[in-house]
Order: C-alpha cells, then structure tokens, then sequence
C-alpha cells in the first residue's frame, strides 16, 4: 500500500430531521482495498457522495492526492481522478458500451463526432480490462455484471485513480463475481485506491486490505483486515454483539395453508406444484434466472398464468391480478423495492396506508386519521422502523427500514400468505436479524411463509424447508436442516437436456 490519496477529517452533513454524518474521518491509500461498512443508515453512502461531488458537506476538510478542496461537484471530482460506481447503475440502456462511456465528454471533429477513434479507446480499455465486450453493443442487452462492467471502463476511461464501489456485487452470481474481484485486484496492482462498500461481509477476505466502520453517522474505527475477527467486525458495526446471524425458531408443522397446482406462465415457470404450511417458512433456492421472482409475480397476480389453480384453506381462489390476490389474503414483498414495493416520493405514512385505504376510511371514502395513525404507528412500532417521523419520505429510509415499510403496509391486512422476493438484499447484517425475527414472528403466528433468496446460507439458516428451482421447472425440494449446499447446487444445475436440430 502507498501514500495516502484521500484524507477527510471531521465531515460533518444533515438533512431535513436527519445528522447524516457527526465529524466523520476517512482515509484511502493507493494499491489498497478500503472496505467501508456499516448498518444501513451508517452514513456510508453519504461520506462517498461528498467525496464524489453529488453532496457538499456542512463542515470539515478534505485533501485527494495533497491539495485540499472545498466543495466537489461532480464533474470536477472526475476531473482530479474519483469516480462512484453506484449500486442502481447509471446507465443510457439504449446507448452503446462506447456511448455509455465517452457520454458527456464526446470526441468531435468539426461536424461529426470522432465515433471510430472513442470506438478504438474504449476497445482498448475493455481488452486491458480482459473483459469480453463489444464496444458497438447496446447497454439494455447486457446482464447486470456486463453493466457493471463498463461503469468500471467507464471509470478508467477518464483515468480515475479513486473508485467507489457501492454493494457491486448485490446481482452477481458466484462466477460473475470472481470476474469483478479478478478486475479488482489488477487495479489494485495499478496502484489505484479502492472504496469497497458491501453487506456481503464474508466477501472481503478475498480482496480487502483495510476496514473503515461507521454507525449511526459517527466514525467508530478502521483497521487492516488481518488485525480483525467477523465477529469484531459485526460487533463495531451495530454496537452490539449478534449472537445467532441466522435466528432458528422451532414450530410444530400445522395445516396447510396454500397450494399452488400446475402453475404456468411464460417460459420460467413451469408446471409448479408446491403447498405451504402453518409453522414454516418455505426457502425457494437457484441460479438467476431459475424462475424464482417470475414464480412470485404469477402467484401473486403480477404476471398472466397460462394455467394453474391456487388453493387458500383448503378453497380455490381465483388471482388474476394483484388486488385479487391482496383480498385473498396473499402478499408479496417484491426483489424491487425502490421500483415495485414503494411510493419513494411519499412518505412512510402514505405508504403505510396507501394498500389499507379500505380499513382506514370511512363509508364515504373519507379517511379516519385515528385508524390511519393506528395502523402506521403500529407498524412501525412492532417492525422497529427507525425513522424520525411518519412523515418522512420513504426514499431517505436505509434499505432494511424501506423494506420494513414494504411488509408493514401488508401485515396490517392480517395476511394468510407473505412471500419475501430476496428480502435483505443490500441491507445490513443487524437489519437482516430483524428480518429474520419478523419472519419467525410470521411462522409462529401460524402465517404461510414463502421466502425466494440467491444466499445459500440464508436459505439453509433461516427456512425450513427448500424448494429448488432450475430453468422454471422445481428441480428438488429438501428438508434445511438435512441437506447441504452441494445438494441444493446439484438440483440448481439439473437443466433439461434439449435436442439441438
């Protein structure tokens, strides 16, 4: 490791309500890979923002490579080396690899743009890189890690010696992930400085050198990694030690409470049979792509069915949409939580009572405010959502409080059946517990429990019972506690063996 390439000492930052950072210090090193951690809320992403334009902060003092700076914008943090490669990619879908990366510093002539020659660079970038693109490709047509992939070209293309990363590897697979740490590591040997932010913490042996961790927008410590045990590590993160990551609550198998019978819509979901019981919870395990989120969205009336029945207490219900299916009793947390499961513009409150709206008016369709604040306070009372107020917009909660919000608006309905489409992706180890109880909670109010989640330790930790699904078809179904990871990885891969005319 080098000099130090990045010194912030004291930033302090608030937002309406909210003390996102309290005189926080932060250093980066060259040829290093810093891993900042903390709970969602920490102040991570904030302390990277001010570092990288998009904030300004409300005091304190930052030097990038000796000179110090005021106030950032984010074309002059490009300018003098730091890029962010953020967690929702900022990507023109329908631009080109090279588009996407030269956008707003194109090459001109005198008439037309110099297409060949930023064609040339960004060929020459990608195959320093070895990644495997073509430069005339279209952004919308590639897979999240390929995305992901020119923001990191992109990023080298205006020779950035400083680069964020936040959560890079939330929707890689296993392989698409040693891609990124193998690009990582090369540059790393460049010499580059490396901000690695992730909940995935049993990721950074493999390429961290350094730990920073925040909580509560207060710096806590940094050390190197090798100094640091996982436990040290989780404890200075929530200020608390974490004695179970994956709380098992032991419930006697009651009735059963749902049954899907030959589902099928579009090409992923195909021909599913599967029954949910009282006193479980149900883990869906595979590959992306499997058909696991396409099975959520068929059930709960997002997608079309091309056939299937559903079954509820024994009585056939008829889900062709989701209002049908919220009446019936069957809810879904949706894998898109920002996109598919919050109003972001509305605040907590709002979307609390936005599905209710029926158990919170009156016969004249006027809202009851008492019934409103009943069931908001409620929620956010037996859901331990951290937040100021019930008035502040859903948008400015962490992730693991913004996917509280999304199973809050639905356990006011007193729900027969919730689905959880990978429920703590991008949030916390601290909030993932929480998640966790709340589902035990679920599991032992006697409440159908059906849970989709690409963490193998997950799904072995914390269900029941396993259903694995390959190409859109359920490929095995075990019990969690008597099978292993190679097991559900065997039935992950059974493909169908298709003739090739």
């Amino acid at each position: 490791m080098g000099e130090v390439i990045v010194s912030m000492k004291n930033i302090t930052k608030t937002f309406p309500g909210v003390k996102a950072l309290d005189n926080v210090n932060f250093e980066l090193r060259s040829g290093e890979v810093m891993a900042l951690l903390g709970e969602n809320g920490a102040g991570k992403s904030t302390l990277m923002k001010i570092l990288s334009g998009v904030y300004t902060r409300d005091s304190g003092t930052m030097e990038i490579f000796g000179t110090e700076y005021g106030d950032l914008t984010p074309k002059k943090a490009r300018e003098i080396g730091v890029a962010i490669i953020h967690q929702e990619l900022n990507m023109c879908r329908h631009l080109t690899v090279t588009e996407n990366m030269f956008l707003g510093r194109e090459k001109a002539g005198r008439l037309t743009l110099k297409e060949s020659e930023m064609e040339a660079e960004a060929r020459r970038i990608l195959g320093d890189l070895k990644i495997d693109l073509d430069p005339r490709q279209t952004v919308g047509d590639l897979p999240v890690s390929k995305q992901q992939m020119v923001e990191i070209a992109k990023a080298l293309s205006v020779n950035a010696k400083i680069l964020i990363m936040d959560e890079p590897t939330s929707s890689l697979t296993a392989k698409e992930i040693d891609e990124l740490f193998r690009i990582i590591r090369q540059l790393k040997a460049e010499g580059r400085g490396i901000v690695y932010i992730s909940h995935r913490l049993e990721e950074l042996q493999a390429i961290v050198d350094r730990v920073t961790i925040m909580r509560d927008g207060q710096y806590i410590m940094d050390s190197d990694f090798k100094d640091l045990t996982m436990d040290k590590i989780i404890a200075n993160m929530v200020g608390r030690e974490i004695k179970e990551q994956f709380p098992r609550v032991t419930c006697e198998k009651g009735e059963k409470v749902f049954e899907v019978r030959n589902l099928n819509a579009g090409r992923l979901v195909r021909d599913i049979n599967f029954s949910l019981y009282e006193g479980e919870i149900v883990g869906f395990a595979g590959l992306m792509g499997a058909g696991r989120t396409e099975t959520t969205r068929a059930i709960f009336g997002v997608d079309q069915k091309t056939s299937g029945q559903f079954f509820l207490d024994g009585k056939e219900v008829k889900i062709n949409c989701p209002m049908d299916a919220i009446r019936a009793g069957i809810v879904l947390a949706p894998e898109d939580r920002k996109k598919d499961g919050l109003c972001i513009k509305l605040s907590i409150r709002q979307n609390l009572a936005l599905p209710n709206l029926d158990l919170v008016c009156n016969k004249l369709g006027v809202i009851n405010s008492s019934k409103e604040d009943d069931l908001c306070e409620e929620a956010v009372k037996n859901l331990l959502i951290k937040t100021p107020g019930l008035e502040i917009n859903a948008g400015n909660l962490s992730g693991g409080n913004q996917q509280k919000v999304v199973v809050g608006k639905w356990l006011a309905r007193n729900s027969r059946v919730v689905i959880f489409d990978e429920p703590t992706r991008g949030i916390d180890v601290g909030a993932k517990v929480e998640i966790y109880n709340l589902m035990n909670k679920l599991k032992q109010e006697g409440i159908a429990v059906m849970f989709v989640s690409s963490e193998m330790p997950e799904v072995l930790g914390i269900a029941d019972r396993i259903i694995v699904m390959c190409d859109g078809r359920i490929t095995g179904e075990v019990s969690a506690q008597e099978t292993t990871q190679n097991e559900i990885l065997k039935y992950a891969t059974e493909f169908e063996k298709k003739q090739v005319s």
